[in-house]
């Protein structure tokens, strides 16, 4: 009864969080600039996570200058968890996700570039989307997976979206994301995968004791004249690798 009666008063916390974010995005956000903007963007992603219990730790820097920030694929908070980290990130997500209630409202505000899946020439124009993006010095941020995943093991890599990098001679930095809780190297409240559906998740994670997310930023990769599916494993290798051995502590 105390576990549902936290969980609950965890959603409503969410539920009013999101209010305000739509506040400062309409209100705020006209009259900052990019930093003012990045500063309240992790401030209110660390808010997110904090509201739903979650406890986000962050290693490594963000490498200056423009970037393709890649990183594995967990949960629908892994965008608020980088964003904690790397609040200047423009994420490339699915394109339903802009129907998401609220959610779908704020990401298109933080400037994510929408991508339908299903469509290959989609794919195409947010690959020029993102190449103007990193020509103009921002970051770019991507999930190779393309869809989330169970949390110790990844997912192939998608290599399409790195051509934007590869294009532009603009170093890759690899991200990695782990959530835990205790007796669990691997939360599986955090999980987003299967049937689930997001209004379960999101329970599940209010619900859930000392949930934590680790967010390491590695070294940069070269992307000059690099074949892209040698790259994509070769990124993948790196993300599983430093998986494993975090969660071996």
């Amino acid at each position: 009864m105390i576990g549902a009666v936290l969980a609950l008063w965890r959603v409503l916390r969410v539920i009013l969080h999101l209010l305000q974010g739509m506040a400062l995005m309409a209100l705020l956000f006209p009259r900052l600039d990019a930093a003012g903007r990045h500063r309240h963007i992790a401030r209110w992603s660390r808010g997110l996570l904090r509201a739903l219990g979650l406890t986000v730790n962050v290693r490594g820097e963000k490498r200056p200058g423009a970037s393709l920030l890649i990183a594995n694929h967990v949960s629908w908070l892994d965008i608020a968890a980088l964003h904690a980290a790397v609040p200047q990130a423009r994420f490339v997500s699915k394109a339903d996700v802009r129907h998401w209630p609220l959610v779908g409202w704020l990401v298109a505000g933080a400037g994510t570039l929408f991508i339908e899946r299903e469509r290959k020439r989609d794919a195409l124009r947010v690959v020029h989307a993102m190449a103007e993006a990193l020509q103009a010095g921002e970051t770019v941020a991507v999930f190779p997976e393309g869809t989330t995943g169970p949390g110790p093991e990844l997912l192939p890599f998608h290599a399409n979206l790195l051509q934007a990098a590869i294009a532009t001679a603009t170093p890759i930095q690899p991200a990695v994301l782990r959530f835990s809780q205790p007796g669990e190297a691997f939360s599986t409240a955090a999980q987003y995968i299967g049937d689930t559906t997001l209004v379960q998740s999101i329970w599940r994670i209010a619900s859930a004791r000392g949930l934590r997310v680790q967010v390491d930023l590695l070294p940069s990769q070269a992307t000059a004249h690099a074949d892209r599916r040698a790259l994509a494993d070769t990124l993948r290798g790196l993300i599983s690798d430093h998986l494993a051995q975090s969660a071996r502590g």
